[in-house]
C-alpha cells in the first residue's frame, strides 16, 4: 500500500510540474500602436503548428453572373467569407481563430478602386474576427497586393498558421 501511495504522489507531482512548465504562445503587441496585428508571436517548443492552405471566397450572390466579382462580392464581403471558411476548417481540426499565429493575405487590385487593393475593405472584414473583445488574440500578418488569383473573380486569398493549444 505504501508503494502505491508513493507512486500516486509521484505521478501527481509529475502531472503538476508538467502543467507548471507548460508554456503558452506569446503575442507581442506593436509598441505605441493599437493596430490589430501582433508585432511578433513566439511559439514555445513542443507546440504543434498547423498550416492551412489558402482559403478563397465563396459565392454571395447566386443571381450574379458566374466568375464575376459581383458573384463573390467586394473585398470586405470576400474577406468575410474567407474567414468563415477558415473558421470552419479550423473547427474541423479542433482549433479556433484564437489559435491563429501567422497570416498571409493576398489581395487583388479592385477594378472599382482603380486597380489598387482595397485594404480598408479587408480591414473591415478582418476586424470582425481578430482584435475583438470575444477574440483578442492577434496573429502576425502580412498583406500584399498580387496581380491575380486562380479565379478572375477573387479579390482575396488568405492562408494561416495555427498552434494547437
Amino acid at each position: 500500500m505504501k508503494n502505491l501511495t508513493a507512486a500516486a504522489v509521484c505521478a501527481l507531482g509529475v502531472m503538476l510540474s508538467g502543467q507548471a512548465f507548460a508554456q503558452d504562445v506569446i503575442r507581442h503587441k506593436t509598441p505605441g500602436s493599437d493596430f490589430p496585428i501582433a508585432q511578433a508571436v513566439e511559439v514555445p517548443a513542443g507546440k504543434t503548428t498547423v498550416y492551412l492552405s489558402g482559403a478563397v471566397p465563396t459565392v454571395v450572390d447566386e443571381k450574379a453572373e458566374k466568375n464575376t466579382i459581383a458573384a463573390y462580392g467586394d473585398t470586405k464581403a470576400q474577406t468575410e467569407t474567407v474567414f468563415k471558411s477558415i473558421e470552419k476548417s479550423l473547427a474541423s481540426l479542433d482549433l479556433k481563430m484564437s489559435d491563429v499565429v501567422k497570416m498571409q493575405v493576398f489581395l487583388v487590385g479592385d477594378p472599382e478602386k482603380g486597380g489598387k487593393m482595397d485594404f480598408a475593405g479587408f480591414m473591415e472584414g478582418y476586424t470582425q474576427f481578430f482584435g475583438t473583445e470575444a477574440q483578442p488574440n492577434l496573429p502576425s500578418r502580412s498583406v500584399m497586393q498580387v496581380a491575380a488569383l486562380a479565379s478572375p473573380a477573387w479579390l482575396v486569398e488568405i492562408e494561416v498558421t495555427a498552434v494547437r493549444p
